[in-house]
């Protein structure tokens, strides 16, 4: 009687989050040895068997059988990478930001996203290195390496601030600093010189979307160029490795319009500072400079950029419905002329830009918070007026309903219909007449908040993100180099193994 014995020997390519080790490890061969016993000869068989990333996986599954069969079973591979545990990869990394226009000076959704975000790097051991435009760069910023690029006013929003940052002195300054990854905000014009940079120093590239500018394009200039913007969107984010979006909602829109595969577009999760802005900030002082002497008043807020595309104006007709009320727009840009002639007359306050405590202030000492901005890619102001104990009525548009979700509608806050009137007006006098749910109301909306980390938001792109991004980086580096490793077969064609 003969018996039979099956071994096999199966070991995978490992996965390195270094983007300096060689691609052709996503192509590394996989040795199955097979060998078969009988009681009478030996004789070991040898198999070869070689997989490569972009085609489907295959998985042996050996039988014990007389007749030594071994079964092939096709599966089909993952599109993206591997899920990684957050604390996978702990170890240091050197990251070069481009951020435009600059997190320091300009007031905008995503300034405390980017200096949480360097805090954060920082504290986790990376040297981070930011690129942003010249103004208002300071000295130092958490032991960050910052470098200033020379920029020019965007000739339709002359506000903001605009820099290629691609000068010799900046390559020079990047390719000193070794980064293993490069992160740059997009859209804009600074964009452009993070990916010359990352294509010529072969780093991968990570782009954030912070800013929904084909919502914007009508509102300043001529809407036929919407299309034109949407193509240098996609030629920008087709050449990056991962994107994220602040919301799932800008997700969807970017995926309906092929801006980029599906499973390369990631969320960046929301987050807020929850000491800085915190209901003990609330203040009489304050109060009575918002509603201008009227502290007993209903007093709404609006923090934000006064910019057209924030439909602003919306808000007229709402105090014209609400005599009994104040309003205080707390922030500053290129409509608050136009808005201040809108509202001549009416019991509204124009403070400019606030910042630290007095913003902090600001937010506490209001009754209702309102946001009818429909173009908001997130609503951070939304998140830091909650964590502030206070109530926000805002528009169902945008990312705002990812923050006060249908079941959190009505607990944290309410939401009305775009353009609607009269259901805006209505949940701003149902919280402004019952102070008992007002209270109620911004107690859970501190609640929902406290949950929403920036710590825990900066660790997963770190440790999750960007790993994916270093794979996708690794896995299009090989697919270039197939040509050329077809070729080395052809003309240095290795022995067949007997």
């Amino acid at each position: 009687m003969t018996t039979s014995f099956l071994s096999i020997s199966l070991s995978p390519p490992s996965l390195s989050t270094s983007p300096s080790s060689s691609a052709s490890s996503l192509c590394a061969p996989i040795s199955l040895k097979a060998s078969c016993f009988s009681s009478l000869t030996t004789k070991p068989i040898i198999l070869f068997y070689k997989r490569r990333a972009e085609k489907p996986r295959r998985k042996l599954v050996a039988v014990k059988s007389s007749d030594m069969t071994i079964r092939e079973v096709m599966e089909e591979e993952e599109e993206g990478p591997p899920l990684l545990d957050l604390d996978t990869d702990s170890r240091p990394r050197r990251i070069a930001l481009f951020v435009e226009p600059s997190p320091f000076a300009y007031v905008s959704g995503y300034k405390n996203r980017f200096q949480n975000f360097i805090k954060y790097l920082r504290e986790m051991g990376d040297e981070v290195m930011v690129v942003t435009t010249h103004e208002g760069v300071p000295q130092e910023f958490y032991g960050a390496k910052l470098i200033g690029s020379r920029s020019f006013p965007c000739p339709w929003y002359q506000k903001v601030p605009l820099s290629l940052a691609l000068s010799p002195r900046i390559i020079a300054e990047v390719a000193r600093f070794k980064p293993d990854i490069i992160h740059a905000s997009s859209p804009g014009i600074m964009v452009f010189g993070a990916l010359a940079i990352a294509k010529l120093l072969c780093v991968p590239i990570v782009m954030s979307y912070h800013t929904h500018v084909p919502v914007y394009i009508p509102r300043y200039t001529f809407s036929w160029l919407v299309k034109p913007m949407w193509l240098v969107i996609k030629f920008l984010h087709r050449a990056a490795d991962l994107t994220l979006v602040p919301s799932a909602a800008i997700a969807r829109d970017l995926e309906e319009a092929r801006v980029t595969a599906a499973n390369k577009i990631r969320l960046w999760n929301k987050g807020v500072d929850s000491e800085s802005f915190h209901p003990h900030f609330k203040s009489h002082e304050m109060r009575v400079r918002l509603s201008n002497g009227e502290p007993e008043k209903p007093l709404i807020v609006h923090v934000g950029r006064l910019g057209v595309e924030k439909s602003l104006d919306f808000l007229k007709g709402v105090m014209d419905r609400l005599p009994e009320a104040r309003i205080a727009f707390i922030g500053d840009g290129p409509y608050r002329e136009e808005l201040e002639k809108l509202f001549a007359g009416m019991p509204a306050v124009f403070t400019g830009m606030l910042g630290g405590e007095e913003l902090s202030q600001a937010y506490a000492s209001g009754d209702v918070f309102v946001m009818p901005s429909e173009s908001e890619t997130l609503g951070l102001v939304v998140l830091e007026a909650m964590s502030s104990g206070i109530p926000v009525v805002g528009v169902r548009a945008g990312g705002i309903p990812e923050i006060i979700s249908p079941e959190q509608e009505g607990k944290t806050g309410f939401l009305y219909n775009p353009g609607d009137l009269d259901d805006c007006v209505s949940k701003l006098k149902t919280l402004l007449l019952n102070r008992e749910l007002r209270e109620a109301m911004g107690k859970a909306s501190r609640e929902d908040m406290e949950q929403y980390d920036w710590k825990a938001a900066t660790k997963k792109i770190r440790n999750e993100q960007y790993n994916a991004a270093i794979w996708f980086w690794r896995k299009n580096r090989a697919q270039l180099l197939r040509p050329l490793q077809w070729l080395a077969k052809r003309l240095f064609p290795s022995p067949e193994v007997i």
